[in-house]
């Protein structure tokens, strides 16, 4: 694992406003990366999502926890300075990996990521997360992953859906996503232009979304990986479907991450 010296006000921004932006953290790996999703790509595991839009012209590709065998992502989380960023963000002596994320809209793939929180998909609780999502192409302001500013501390969980907007469980209790693009002058939106290798770091209760990409020539890849602080605790959630689904996970409600599936990494 190698250092990263990530100054005092951008982790005053993550705490304030659950997101912020690192540039150039990972301009070294981009190359690395590059090649762990086009293997991805072509070796796609049981639980990849391909969404396509109306037109159908470009895939929005999604796939998760493949770093046990896809050797360039081992290498990123376990000797890149990820672990470095991610604890001091969350203020965490000691971080875990829970699980990689990669996501490609392909040029013309005119699926929006809608808005939502990642914490109500997954089998945790707890406020020490930071999720890294990092590009490996340019990525205008107008087709860039944005947040909204503060949602981390607001308390409320909202009802997950898949990406195609279907609920991931129905009737789970809990309330929608508030319409955010249709009052965007009611919320404090934050998102940047982005260049490889720069990092967004937001927390799992931050909402965000993204828009379609429109281009019909430039495709979006990005590697998002997620990782947990101290205080982050196994949650089981009976009855609903969890996202990663972590099937062979014996861990008890309540428990520390301490589990194969979720090893230290800084």
């Amino acid at each position: 694992m190698s250092e990263f010296k990530v100054d005092a006000a951008t982790i005053e921004t993550f705490k304030r406003d659950g997101a912020a932006v690192i540039r150039g953290a990972f301009a070294d790996w981009v190359e690395v990366l590059s090649a762990g999703i086009a293997r991805n790509m072509a070796e796609p595991s049981a639980d990849v999502k391909i969404y396509t839009g109306t037109s159908g012209a470009g895939r929005f590709f999604g796939d998760y926890c493949n770093w046990a065998r896809i050797s360039e992502y081992r290498d990123f989380i376990f000797n890149s300075s990820a672990a470095s960023i991610g604890r001091q963000l969350m203020g965490s002596q000691h971080v875990r990996l829970f699980h990689e994320h990669v996501l490609v809209k392909e040029a013309s793939a005119d699926v929006a990521t809608p808005w939502h929180q990642d914490q109500p998909y997954y089998c945790v609780d707890g406020d020490q997360s930071v999720s890294l999502w990092i590009p490996l192409d340019d990525v205008p302001r107008e087709r860039t992953l944005e947040f909204v500013a503060g949602s981390h501390k607001w308390g409320k969980y909202f009802r997950p859906e898949r990406f195609n907007k279907t609920p991931l469980n129905e009737n789970d209790g809990l309330e929608p996503v508030p319409d955010i693009n249709g009052n965007r002058d009611q919320y404090d939106v934050l998102g940047w232009a982005l260049k490889p290798g720069d990092a967004v770091a937001f927390n799992y209760k931050t909402l965000h979304g993204a828009p379609a990409n429109n281009s019909a020539s430039t495709g979006r890849r990005a590697f998002s990986l997620r990782l947990l602080g101290d205080d982050i605790r196994f949650a089981r959630r009976e009855g609903v479907v969890t996202s990663p689904p972590f099937r062979g996970v014996t861990l008890k409600h309540g428990a520390v991450m301490d589990a194969p599936e979720f090893p230290l990494i800084g």
